[in-house]
């Protein structure tokens, strides 16, 4: 994971995720900070803003950090407030984080998870070798509450699945190998393009 800037709200998303939403929840006396009592009921509005949010955010998912095209549908819209816990936040673009399927699901409800519109840079680590990410070591000590907080991330989001680390080293060995440039890999797989770069890996990158 890296840090994430939060985008621009779409235009549209006002008119068709929010009032919509608001609406809903006045309908059936759900108040906008208050849990509701089946979040399965509530109406989806935010998949009509879903392929917004893979644009806003170039297709990267926010807690595995890798790109993924569109057409895979593979991207869902992961609310970082659960909706079951604040019904309101359901129908805010801030809310929404980028997320493969699979990320989204291992998320859930659960509220210990680093937020990355919030975290630090350069919060985690990766060993190039073997494709496993970590908290990074200088906050043991330095700061234990994040250092404890990253480490719950992954496990709780399954960062260091055999897949996923088996992905990291397919990365690092494509950049190694000259098979891609460093900007493809930083477009394709930012999290492991910059620490490539930290750990001296990376030299100056191409141009685009």
């Amino acid at each position: 994971m890296i840090p994430v800037q939060l985008q621009p709200e779409p235009p549209n998303f006002d008119r068709d995720v929010r009032q919509p939403g608001h609406a809903w929840l006045t309908r059936n006396d759900v108040a906008l900070h208050a849990p509701p009592a089946d979040a399965s009921a509530l109406p989806t509005y935010w998949r009509r803003t879903q392929k917004e949010l893979w644009t806003a955010y170039s297709g990267v998912c926010a807690y595995l950090c890798i790109y993924f095209e569109w057409a895979t549908g593979a991207s869902s819209t992961d609310h970082f407030v659960a909706k079951s816990t604040h019904a309101g936040q359901a129908y805010e673009w801030s809310n929404f984080r980028l997320s493969c399927l699979g990320a989204n699901r291992n998320k859930g409800r659960f509220d210990d998870v680093l937020d990355p519109f919030e975290m630090a840079a350069f919060t985690f680590e990766l060993n190039v070798s073997s494709g496993v990410m970590a908290p990074r070591r200088h906050l043991q000590g330095e700061d234990d509450n994040v250092y404890k907080a990253a480490a719950v991330t992954i496990r709780r989001l399954d960062l260091n699945a055999p897949e996923i680390t088996l992905m990291r080293t397919e990365h690092v060995s494509d950049y190694l190998s000259g098979q891609v440039t460093a900007n493809y890999l930083k477009r394709k797989s930012p999290f492991v393009w910059g620490e490539m770069v930290r750990q001296g890996f990376v030299g100056a990158v191409e141009p685009a």
